[in-house]
């Protein structure tokens, strides 16, 4: 069964609501082959197996933010929900299939809990890869800085006027008779 659900249709039924990774009632129901008020009707008779951390009731504006952000809003009468839809963690999704005691739910539940499983995997890349990041610009804002030094040190070189540069480099001048000293006339 979990060959027949694709693992990328899954993890698009993942949302992250209040920090949370999770699948709605309705997805859920969906990939288990009942009706949502099926689902619900069996957690609500096991409620005690569903803590506040397996599952929660989306408020108003959570569920205004994730439909406008599915956009699956079916039209006609009687199609559109009369409660929140209940939110499920990944324990949520593991506790449904003791109450789900059918063989689909169990395959559905071993796809589904492999898909949050590879989530967690993919974050875990993305975190050591932004830790990698940070630590190479901290790298190229030291050079930056040093770069900068640099800079400043020729901009104050290029505003000395050329006669102490010429001093600075060239210190002994009775190597050089024909050099113009100061102090001398140029007129012989």
């Amino acid at each position: 069964m979990s060959d027949i659900i694709p693992a990328e249709l899954i993890e698009k039924k993942i949302y992250l609501i209040r920090r949370q990774k999770v699948m709605l009632d309705s997805d859920l129901a969906d990939l288990y082959g009942v009706e949502t008020r099926v689902l619900n009707q069996a957690v609500q008779r096991n409620i005690k197996r569903f803590p506040d951390d397996f599952m929660f009731q989306l408020n108003i504006d959570e569920y205004i933010s994730l439909r406008s952000q599915i956009v699956t809003l079916k039209k006609g009468r009687g199609t559109h929900r009369k409660y929140m839809p209940y939110a499920f963690t990944e324990q949520g999704v593991a506790m449904l299939s003791s109450v789900l005691k059918s063989d689909t739910a169990v395959q559905v539940n071993i796809a589904i809990l492999r898909a949050f499983v590879k989530l967690r995997e993919i974050l875990s890349t993305h975190k050591e890869l932004a830790y990698k990041l940070v630590i190479l610009e901290r790298k190229i804002t030291k050079h930056d800085e040093e770069i900068y030094t640099i800079f400043k040190a020729i901009r104050r070189l290029m505003d000395t006027p050329i006669i102490i540069l010429i001093l600075l480099v060239i210190p002994d001048f009775s190597s050089f008779p024909n050099v113009f000293r100061l102090g001398e006339s140029t007129s012989r």
